[in-house]
């Protein structure tokens, strides 16, 4: 059988969608990276087997959803299977989808659906297959697939004298709402392997929430208690696992001068550091969308920004907080206003992956980034124009298995010393 490197370049030289159609084992490297180790943190770094451990990773936030269902199954082996040819080792999947959405995981407070569980157990064992980490988000900021609308929602319908979605991070109703979820997840008793998601060594972290915003209070004091809260109920479930909070990573009042790299406005009821330091939280996270972030600007503007917030972030991650930073969202659209940009993405993965391989190399805390987001051929309807389907997209697929080549290579030389 051929090697991971002879099946890439030929993917890159001839066709994509015959050969990331075969069933491709784990490399070994990513073998061992799946058996039964937890990954730790220590100072800044990841840390396997007491290594340092640098992270190249993708978002699939769907691969639940169409695990569920028997005929799109494939879709996420095949998905997985292609994560570990291109040599990621962590890819940041949802552990929610609340009433509001078609196929819901959990149907009403305490009540589950078995069938979206089961796709979640499906998700946990091919992952495991082949030798990738996930990080599992436990709720999501805005109403796409319920999110804290739903919450509200639903302790409204129980009585409480709430309409903001705000009070998602301060409802005492609410907040049993959620820790409640937060329990049923973690404590599940996987129905292929018969492992608790807590003992599961395939998961590398759990997310608080995908993006939490405040906008009724940005101050950061509601978040930040909200933070301080649920992160220590965390830990009282699963101490193996390490957790982020699924942060975009926009500074606060906390070091007021550190506003001048936010993306144009004072802040969304979050903060960087601040919320960063509650001592239950392992790792930081930021995001990356600079076309969104300060629209109307040059590209020349956009990646100028894209450079100063990586740096700022690692450097206040490597000073102040002492932890580990992880990009867990970053992209760019490949068609921009009917353009097609294929050339922009590349650069902007190429920005991205330069200064975190630099920081990994000299032992800073950038450690690691996750692209958004990997789709596979046959869900169209899943498109954003972020979506990286490698058939499509040689260039941007050659530059991600580039990175994660370098970062193969110090995972490697720190194996051996």
């Amino acid at each position: 059988m051929l090697g991971n490197i002879q099946v890439f370049m030929l993917i890159t030289a001839c066709s994509f969608t015959v050969i990331l159609s075969l069933h491709l084992p784990a490399t070994d490297q990513q073998k061992k990276s799946a058996e039964g180790i937890f990954i730790k943190v220590n100072g800044t770094q990841f840390v396997k087997d007491s290594q340092p451990f640098y992270i190249n990773g993708l978002n699939a936030y769907w691969l639940m959803s169409r695990a569920s269902e028997p005929i799109e199954k494939e879709k996420v082996s095949i998905a997985l299977q292609q994560a570990s040819l291109l040599g990621t080792n962590v890819v940041r999947t949802w552990a929610f989808s609340d009433a509001d959405e078609c196929i819901p995981l959990q149907i009403s407070p305490g009540f589950y659906n078995e069938k979206m569980f089961k796709g979640l157990d499906f998700v946990l064992s091919e992952a495991k297959k082949n030798g990738v980490f996930l990080i599992l988000s436990l709720v999501n900021n805005y109403e796409e697939f319920g999110g804290k609308k739903q919450y509200v929602q639903w302790a409204r319908e129980k009585g409480q004298p709430i309409s903001s979605p705000d009070d998602f991070f301060t409802n005492v109703l609410v907040k049993r709402f959620y820790e409640n979820h937060v329990k049923t997840i973690l404590t599940r008793s996987n129905s292929i392997s018969g492992i608790q998601y807590r003992d599961d060594p395939t998961i590398l972290a759990w997310e608080l929430i995908n993006e939490p915003r405040c906008n009724s209070d940005i101050s950061g004091d509601t978040i930040q208690a909200w933070i301080e809260e649920m992160s220590a109920y965390v830990k009282t479930i699963d101490k193996n696992h390490l957790l982020e909070i699924g942060l975009e990573g926009f500074y606060g009042d906390s070091i007021v001068e550190r506003k001048q790299f936010n993306p144009g406005y004072d802040g969304v009821g979050t903060d960087f550091i601040s919320n960063n330091l509650v001592p239950e939280i392992d790792f930081a996270t930021i995001h990356i969308y600079p076309e969104q972030w300060i629209p109307g600007s040059s590209i020349i503007d956009q990646f100028d920004f894209v450079q100063s917030w990586i740096k700022a972030h690692i450097r206040d991650s490597d000073k102040i907080l002492g932890k580990p930073l992880l990009i867990t969202e970053f992209g760019r659209p490949w068609l921009n206003s009917g353009l097609i940009s294929v050339n922009e993405r590349d650069s902007l993965y190429q920005i991205v992956y330069d200064n975190i391989y630099a920081s990994a190399r000299e032992g800073c805390a950038g450690v690691g980034s996750l692209f958004w987001q990997l789709l596979v051929p046959g869900l169209d309807g899943l498109r954003d124009g972020y979506e990286v389907i490698l058939s499509e997209a040689p260039s941007t697929s050659i530059i991600i298995y580039q990175q994660s080549q370098r970062l193969l290579t110090l995972n490697k030389l720190n194996d051996s010393s």
